[in-house]
Order: C-alpha cells, then structure tokens, then sequence
C-alpha cells in the first residue's frame, strides 16, 4: 500500500477534479501491474494496472487508494473490471468520500465472491484526497489559510513603512520554495485587493512542476481596484478571475476584461463580498483546493466565517513589533488558531518554523 500512496502522491496537479488514484496488482508475492489516474489519460489507476499486469492479474490481489467506483462516467465501473480481471483480493485503503456512491464499489466486489479489506494506512490515502473529499460532500473547495508571519504574530511592517505594490518577504527561500509546492497542489489561490495593492503579487505556480490546468489566480475586489497595469493582470492568460460586487463600475470590468481578466460579480453587503458565495461560485468551476494568501482583513473575515479548512503558518525569526500589520483582523494572535488545529506537523524550512494542520476534517461523517 506504501507503493500505491507513492504512485498517487504523483499525480498532483495532473488528476484534478477527479481524485487522486494509485493501483498495483500483485501475485505470488510480485508486482506485476501498477499505474496512477491521471485525468487526460481517462482510465482509472485500476485499469493502467489491469493492462500492465493482462493474465497474471488473474487470482491476484489489488492495492487500491480508493474504493473502485461503481458508476458510469468518463470510463465503466472500475469494480467490474476488477472482477473480469479474475482478481481474487482487494486491498481499499479507503472508501470513497461521494455519498452517493461510498461503498458501493466494495459492495460490487464482494457480491461477486471477491474478498475485500478496507482500512491500510487510510489516514494517509484519505490526506491525499482531502479537498477531493470537501468538494464531492459539499460543491466547495477545501480552504487552506498560508500566512508568513514574524515571531510574534504579524503580517507585515506598518502601511507607513511599506512602498506600495512592493513584496515584503518575511521568509527565507526554502519557506517560499515550499509555499510554490502548496500553490502546485491547489486548483487556485486567492487574495484580495488589499494584498494586491500593497505587495503587487503574480501568485504563479512557480515549482517547476507539471500541471494539468493552469493555476486559477483570484482576487476579491469588491469595488474594482484591481490596476491595469499590475503584474497580476498583466500576466493574465486567462488564468486570472476577479470577484466583485453587483455595484462595481462597468468600466473598470470592461478594462479589466479587455487585458485578458474574468470579472464575475458576486453577491454581497456592506461592501463586502460573500465568502460563501465565492466558494460556491469557484466549487461550480470545479475548483477542488484554494489556497488563501491574504492580508488581515480577509484572514479575520474567512476564519470568522468558520471556511478556513487548514492551516499553515510560517514564522520567520523576526519580530515587526507594535504597529504591525496583524495576522487576521478580529481574530486575534495566530496561537488561536493553532490552539484549534489537529493532526498538526511542525516542520523548520531554513530558518523559518512551519506550523499546519486541519481546522475541521474534510472527511468527517465518511464511513470508515
């Protein structure tokens, strides 16, 4: 099953919005097929392996990261051709998040006479499909708050001492180099004007590494600030989605359209857009993972909301002091919310400590 986990880890960025999937067949103690889904190519992981594997599947046992699915989609039911295959043994490491299909799969196999044990290293299977698994249950995309803050607590150095549209970076590179990881593993990443305005970010996926579709960048402007001529927009290949409000100026919009930038406007109040309302408008997109890099106000504001799903806070052995831009307004200081955080990794980048974890847990109520 360790090999399996290895062979689904490898699809990030390459699976979405189906999940990611890794099968190998084994007989008489050998591997002898094993494959991964990968979303262009179609076939589920169960059946890459059943054709690498071709006779010898016959009488062997399958691995599997997810229960096989019974339905009809883009391909047939994978638990029938497990069974045509002549498997004799599945091996789930966790059954699948969709209500209207969990445990059918396994329900399939084991009518047929096909012994089924569910459960290997299902905490690591079911990690990997996390936001798989808040997007199926919920038509929303897993939430993952990222914040580089100094040693206590802050954001960033007071408004008066910064240059506007100008980064200040906290962090060190291998804290960055690991933030590019977390953007190439999320469908978009998201901010607002606010952080725009002042650090004239790019939020690319600048890992190096291969990715199905191109990272979703999106801003919440409710009022259309968004500047023309900003690097954001100015990269923009379609890949660039602001949100604002049912009163912004259609000229801005229209500007903004014409340098390449979708403008969608959301419901709100106050000024104020509905977070809910943008998760619901990004899951319909088929968005499955956001990672949220924002500045205070919109940390206070999705953390109050109760749609922060994970976390992962970067300290820098720095401090800004009194004056500072806090960690999320209203919220308070950001050991709040590691008080609230489970399954919690504590990991050094450099000289940089990292802190994440799971707010709520994406699976909670799936059968285990």
């Amino acid at each position: 099953m360790g090999r399996v986990l290895e062979l689904a880890r490898a699809t990030v960025g390459l699976a979405s919005p189906n999940p990611q999937v890794g099968c190998v067949v084994v007989r008489a103690g050998e591997v002898v097929g094993g494959g991964a889904h990968l979303y262009e190519d179609r076939d589920h992981a169960e059946i890459v392996a059943l054709r690498q594997a071709g006779e010898r599947a016959r009488g062997a046992t399958a691995y599997v990261t997810l229960e096989p699915c019974s339905h009809h989609g883009r391909t047939g039911p994978c638990a029938d051709a497990l069974i045509a295959a002549g498997i004799r043994r599945v091996s789930v490491a966790t059954v699948d998040p969709n209500p209207k299909v969990s445990g059918r799969g396994i329900a399939r196999l084991r009518a047929a006479g096909v012994e089924v044990a569910v459960g290997a290293m299902q905490q690591e299977a079911r990690a990997i499909n996390d936001a798989f698994a808040r997007w199926v249950r919920t038509g929303r995309p897993l939430v993952t708050l990222k914040a580089a803050l100094s040693m206590d607590g802050m954001l960033a150095p007071p408004p008066s001492a910064r240059t506007a549209r100008q980064a200040h970076w906290l962090t060190g590179t291998e804290a960055r180099a690991e933030v590019q990881r977390m953007r190439h593993g999320v469908d978009a990443v998201l901010t607002g004007i606010g952080t725009v305005l002042a650090d004239g970010p790019m939020l690319t996926d600048r890992s190096g590494l291969e990715r199905r579709r191109r990272l979703l960048r999106v801003v919440l402007d409710s009022r259309l600030r968004t500047p023309v001529d900003s690097q954001l927009v100015r990269s923009a290949q379609g890949d660039v989605l602001v949100f604002c409000g049912a009163e912004a100026d259609a000229g801005r919009a229209s500007a903004l359209q014409a340098a390449g930038v979708e403008v969608e406007r959301i419901a709100g109040q106050g000024g104020r857009l509905d977070l809910g309302a943008v998760l619901d408008a990004l899951g319909a997109r088929q968005v499955l993972g956001v990672l949220l890099e924002c500045g205070t106000e919109l940390n206070g504001a999705f953390l109050a909301a109760g749609l922060v799903d994970k976390a992962a806070l970067f300290y820098a052995p720095v401090k800004l002091g009194a004056g500072a831009v806090p960690f999320a307004a209203g919220f308070g200081p950001p050991e709040l919310l590691e008080e609230r955080l489970s399954s919690v990794r504590r990991e050094m980048f450099g000289t940089d400590r990292c802190v994440r974890g799971n707010v709520r847990d994406p699976w909670d109520g799936v059968a285990g």
